[in-house]
């Protein structure tokens, strides 16, 4: 099922029994906030929505990985103001970034998650409501790879902060999808959208949630990057389909692939053709006055599996470059016009 709607069908009854449990346990009043119900109420509007067996106790004890199997983690920290705002996105929203950030650093390794850990920082008169919110998204999304939150952490804040520790499994005796994995003679391949969650954020920083009449049809740009998606599993198929180094469109694409290329000591040569940027990012460009280009080269926050492989490209995969003898990335030949990417500082 690589389509969102079949997943979301396929998992439907599942969230819905979360739903109606959540509102059976109406635990606190929908006006109060973190400082008003205190830690211990506000981790049970937590585990409501977001409930495992396995949480509750000082530390989850998972289930032993299956054989052959080795423990992939991963964990990744969103800071209001800087990955997130709240007039932009909504609680379930952000619940569902912060997970897909971490479960698709455990996908880039090949691995499955199977667990999550969840840490908030925030200020006292944040709302209960909005903490439940954020839990539902993590619930929602992890349902999409069976996955569950068991446990976690929530303190007080001058700032909300979120930060997500994703544990996965990885199965058989291949080796993980590591950045120094490519070589000469593959090919690179991606799974996922490139760029929309750049072109998003730039409308976003125009218009906010309110596109301008006529433009609604640009709304799952702005979706890409609120709540970004990626098709559970893909990590899986593409490590027992071959790819031999991977890595997730996070910080750019020429900023990731440049990563890759450095660890491999490769070259990588992208496609501008395989690239070119679809309909609806040259719409957004065309309203905004920009060049679609620099969100397809540098937009990062997809995370889009990028790979490399010397077979065909796996199932939901598409070709976008090559790997030659050498160093560096280039687009067509030539030096990508737009390289920044996303730097932490």
């Amino acid at each position: 099922m690589d389509n969102p709607s079949e997943m979301k069908i396929a998992v439907r009854l599942n969230w819905d029994v979360i739903r109606a449990h959540s509102i059976e346990r109406k635990l606190v009043n929908l006006t109060q906030t973190l400082a008003d119900v205190g830690e211990r109420a506000a981790i049970r509007e937590i585990t409501s929505v977001a409930s495992s067996r396995l949480n509750g106790d000082d530390a989850a004890v998972l289930p032993s990985a299956p054989p052959n199997s080795r423990t992939v983690a991963a964990t990744d920290l969103m800071v209001e103001g800087r990955h997130f705002l709240r007039e932009w996105s909504t609680p379930r929203e952000i619940g569902k970034k912060a997970i897909l950030r971490n479960f698709a650093d455990v996908e880039a390794m090949g691995a499955r998650p199977v667990a999550a850990l969840l840490a908030i920082a925030a200020p006292g008169d944040t709302p209960v409501p909005f903490v439940r919110g954020i839990a539902e998204g993590i619930a929602e999304h992890s349902s999409f790879y069976n996955a569950e939150l068991v446990g976690g952490d929530l303190t007080k804040s001058d700032l909300l902060v979120i930060n997500i520790t994703a544990v996965g499994f990885l199965g058989g005796s291949l080796p993980a999808l590591t950045l120094d994995g490519a070589r000469a003679g593959q090919q690179v391949v991606a799974h996922g959208k490139i760029g929309h969650s750049a072109a998003g954020l730039a409308l976003l920083e125009r218009f906010g949630r309110n596109l301008p009449a006529g433009h609604e049809h640009l709304q799952p740009l702005i979706d890409a990057h609120c709540a970004p998606w990626l098709n559970p599993g893909r990590g899986v198929i593409a490590r027992a389909a071959g790819v031999t180094a991977m890595t997730d469109n996070s910080d750019g694409l020429i900023q990731d692939c440049t990563t890759m290329a450095e660890h491999s000591c490769v070259h990588m040569d992208l496609d501008p053709q395989a690239l070119q940027p679809e309909e609806l990012l040259c719409q957004a460009a065309d309203l905004l006055d920009c060049d679609p280009w620099e969100w397809v080269l540098s937009g990062g926050e997809d995370h889009t599996l990028i790979g490399t492989t010397a077979k065909e490209a796996p199932s939901g995969f598409r070709k976008i470059g090559t790997v030659t003898r050498g160093c560096g990335v280039t687009l067509g030949g030539t030096t990508p016009s737009y390289q920044k990417g996303w730097l932490s500082f």
